[in-house]
């Protein structure tokens, strides 16, 4: 596939360093975005068609597999959308978290392989035809770059960038998701936050993160949902422990009820703190 050099080439290199279960190809602006032989492109998951029921097909699968049952229609929809936008959003989040650089993507310029060899989270492929940046960013000289005034101009493009590429996605899957509104975006806006302070935390900046996190989703964004949502507990001998409160809930409640996630609405605090500990542990 072809390889392009462009104002993220080295943000999308970290990202695949520090999770190498990610590949992300970037391609020229005469490129095609690949389809088929395994890829979707997100433009095709959006239209709600044959190519959205093939990709869903595939977490039925790995359900069975992984659990021993068969989850929901709904529940294996809400699988699918996590599994593509976590990956999505950080080609928009991870540029200005490291660059202060955030590429537009529309739908029909990303397509997605989950099942690419020695890639566990899949691969990516993408292009950008512009992009923001701030003043005095040295790729401001660039083809398509667009200079903002400042840092909270620079996080509405953030904002307005995630929002351009998800829309039509959470409009294709929301039907088999049984959801719609306010609760797809509040799962956007948990693929966000919890996307980038995962992949902060493996580059040594989660104190960062969750400060950035805060500042781009201060609440009344919409149409995201809610403020980045962390809080502190504390363990049993008063170490700070980090966690946030869901916008949405994953679903993955219905086959391990006892099996939450420590940022789960349904998971209490005291559970939590085990959990945070067992992980630390």
């Amino acid at each position: 596939m072809p390889v392009a050099r462009t104002a993220f080439t080295d943000a999308y290199a970290r990202l695949s360093e520090v999770l190498p279960g990610l590949g992300v190809t970037e391609l020229g602006a005469a490129d095609g975005v690949p389809s088929g032989d395994g890829w979707f492109t997100a433009a095709a998951l959006a239209s709600d068609g044959a190519e959205l029921a093939a990709f869903l097909a595939q977490d039925e699968a790995q359900v069975l597999r992984d659990y021993g049952q068969r989850a929901r229609p709904d529940v294996i929809a809400s699988f699918g959308l996590h599994r593509y936008a976590w990956p999505a959003c950080l080609l928009i989040t991870v540029p200005w978290f490291l660059h202060r650089r955030v590429p537009r993507l529309p739908a029909a310029h990303v397509a997605y392989d989950r099942t690419a060899a020695g890639l566990p989270l899949g691969r990516m492929a993408v292009r950008s035809t512009s992009f923001a940046c701030l003043p005095g960013d040295p790729a401001a000289a660039l083809p398509g770059a667009r200079v903002v005034a400042d840092e909270e101009a620079l996080r509405a493009e953030v904002r307005a960038a995630v929002a351009e590429h998800i829309e039509p996605v959470l409009a294709g899957f929301g039907p088999r998701m049984r959801r719609r509104g306010r609760a797809l975006w509040g799962m956007a806006t948990d693929e966000v936050v919890e996307g980038l302070w995962y992949v902060a935390h493996l580059l040594g900046e989660q104190e960062r993160a969750r400060h950035e996190l805060e500042l781009l989703l201060p609440g009344a964004t919409k149409p995201y949902v809610g403020d980045a949502a962390f809080r502190e507990l504390k363990g049993p001998d008063g170490t700070p422990l980090h966690t946030r409160d869901r916008a949405s809930c994953c679903m993955f409640y219905t086959l391990r009820p006892e099996d939450t996630c420590a940022t789960c609405p349904r998971t209490c605090d005291a559970d939590r703190v085990e959990k945070l500990l067992a992980a630390a542990g």
